[in-house]
């Protein structure tokens, strides 16, 4: 399976995945929006075995099969001073 790559130029380490070249009309409006304007990556070929540097290739395969797109975004780390416990008391 292939898929084509776009960088999110709002949103830091933030990429969509589209089974098909531009066809950004697949994304609902609620999860396109958010991510302003796409830069083409690269179109990568996701054939069984492929790994992925921070997402599971499997994942992205089944999720272009039944949405047409994957999002990834970066992973949350929470500040343990923001995030409750000092002064929670």
């Amino acid at each position: 399976m292939h898929a084509y790559v776009y960088k999110s130029l709002r949103k830091p380490d933030t990429y969509l995945y589209l089974r098909d070249k531009d066809a950004f009309d697949q994304v609902p409006e609620p999860i396109r929006a958010p991510l302003g304007k796409l830069a083409f990556v690269l179109g990568v070929n996701l054939a069984e075995g492929r790994t992925l540097a921070r997402a599971d290739a499997r994942v992205v395969r089944d999720n272009l099969n039944e949405l047409g797109f994957y999002l990834q975004c970066p992973d949350i780390v929470l500040d343990p001073l923001v995030s409750g416990g000092v002064g929670d008391g």
